[in-house]
């Protein structure tokens, strides 16, 4: 059980919560400091000093004072003039997060968020009824306001919620559960939409995609190594000794593990080849600083996971800081590298396909099919990687290089931190589907070694392959298998198939293998 405030987040965890496998609860503990900061907001709200947010206006209206009769009120209206968003609804999934992150947030007891207002939140989570947010509004500057108000519209009756995964106004769904509206506190608005819960729950989603095609590009690239008689030497670990990035010398270890006992490789060890193109033979260098990239936005993850990114944070009665730590920035420039990372998997993955059209290597024909002329073999699957390489290279460009200035000035340099987010994944799905296709021509390649065996892990991932998609000896609607491939991809499958058969062999470096 998940102790909401106090414990540490990991992306594991989030993940375990957000598909009901842990239940996450908010103890006395947290509760404690929770009412403190609430107390404090309230007692904050009834002096004459002005605090940011609590009882003055916001952004450039900071020095406009508000009554102590409106102060519930300029609450309430934050929400419904915050909420400009446009374009398609995220994912649930991501909505989902974004509650689950925010209540993290507030739970640390620096915002001064009413008790009342978490439990509604929470009960949101717990019956899946979750708010529908638009994927376009957000400049990641004061966090993300506009996705945050679309987020929080149901807790004052307003928007649209997924309903038995339908959408639905929040207003019917209330009625039905006879729950009223929540009447805002002071700060009370200000504490929900200030934060960075929309980019971080699109960089949860990258930590956890990511690494899945990580981990898949290895194992495809062993697969090709063997159907086109790749060397294993560039994969020694004498080698990545002398150059100890930690990306390459696991990537180099999965290699090994993977190429382990090949009769395949033993085959032509003493061949007259010098060495592979650099698709094939630099997989550590370029796999390997995508590793190291992963690894770098899921430490920021973390760290943001467990932090507070409200404005003003309350630290005691007497000291009330408004700062900036609702900025974006943390979070845009390592997605904006991810986002380049994922590229590159699928620029070298493209390149190791096409070398696989090319029939140079012994016993693997020209376009992976041995009766090519009337069939076009497996040509045209290289166009569709090309393709989504291509989209990828245009995606590829920093969000977080570029800032607009908003709020008259006040906000005059912004993260574009939900850009980056978003773009990272939409190249990440590319890069599944470019996976996908080189698998595909990887399996074709790896039959033309027979009789001879692999490794124990690429033999059955092989034959796990094999049970979904067919050698092939003419030419079909390749669409069908990469659409099979893609599935074969999302299930995980070929991970376990890994993961099984991992403890025969030395164990990996936990930085990369765990979250």
């Amino acid at each position: 059980m998940f102790k909401y405030g106090i414990d540490h987040l990991t992306v594991g965890k989030i993940l375990q919560i957000l598909n009901g496998k842990s239940k996450a609860v908010i103890t006395e503990k947290a509760l404690e400091n929770i009412l403190n900061a609430h107390k404090i907001v309230l007692s904050t709200a009834k002096k004459d000093k002005a605090v940011y947010g609590i009882n003055t206006g916001f952004g450039p209206l900071c020095d406009t004072k508000i009554s102590k009769e409106n102060t519930s009120e300029l609450q309430r209206k934050i929400l419904l003039s915050h909420a400009v968003g446009v374009g398609n609804p995220i994912e649930k999934d991501i909505s989902k997060l974004m509650l689950i992150l925010k209540v993290q947030s507030l739970s640390k007891g620096y915002s001064g968020i009413s008790i009342e207002i978490l439990k509604r939140i929470i009960w949101h989570i717990e019956n899946d009824i979750i708010p529908m947010v638009p994927e376009q509004g957000s400049v990641g500057a004061s966090g993300d306001l506009c996705p945050l108000a679309h987020l929080f519209l149901p807790l004052i009756g307003e928007g649209e919620v997924y309903y038995n995964n339908e959408l639905t106004a929040t207003k019917k769904v209330l009625k039905k559960f006879n729950i009223k509206p929540l009447e805002l506190h002071p700060k009370a608005g200000l504490a929900l939409i200030n934060g960075t819960q929309f980019i971080l729950a699109h960089a949860v989603m990258a930590v956890d995609k990511l690494y899945k095609c990580l981990s898949h590009a290895d194992l495809i690239g062993s697969l090709m190594i063997e159907g086109l008689m790749g060397s294993q030497t560039p994969f020694y670990k004498e080698l990545h000794e002398t150059r100890p990035f930690k990306g390459n010398i696991h990537v180099a270890s999965r290699m090994r593990l993977f190429l382990n006992n090949s009769e395949i490789g033993n085959s032509h060890s003493n061949c007259g080849k010098v060495q592979d193109p650099y698709s094939l033979r630099c997989i550590p260098q370029v796999h390997g600083s995508s590793r190291n990239a992963w690894l770098h936005l899921k430490e920021v993850v973390e760290i943001e996971m467990n932090s507070v990114t409200d404005n003003p944070v309350i630290i005691s009665e007497d000291l009330i800081v408004s700062g900036g730590s609702f900025h974006g920035q943390p979070l845009a420039m390592p997605l904006d590298y991810a986002c380049l990372a994922a590229a590159e998997l699928g620029s070298i993955s493209d390149r190791r396909t096409y070398l696989s059209l090319e029939g140079k290597y012994d016993g693997t024909p020209r376009l992976l099919l041995k009766d090519t002329g009337l069939n076009s073999g497996f040509m045209i699957l290289q166009y569709t990687t090309a393709a989504l390489v291509s989209e990828n290279k245009g995606l590829c460009f920093p969000a977080s290089a570029d800032s607009i200035p908003t709020s008259l000035g006040q906000e005059d340099h912004v993260s574009m931190g939900s850009i980056s987010g978003r773009k990272a994944l939409r190249v990440i799905d590319n890069l599944n589907k470019i996976l996908a296709i080189e698998l595909l021509c990887a399996a074709q390649a790896f039959d033309y070694r027979k009789p001879l065996k692999s490794s124990i892990i690429l033999d059955k991932v092989h034959e796990e392959i094999r049970k979904h998609i067919s050698h092939t000896t003419e030419d079909r609607i390749f669409a069908l298998d990469i659409e099979k491939s893609i599935k074969i991809l999302k299930s995980n499958v070929l991970l376990k198939i890994v993961k099984k058969n991992i403890n025969k062999f030395s164990a990996f470096d936990t930085e990369f293998e765990t979250y």
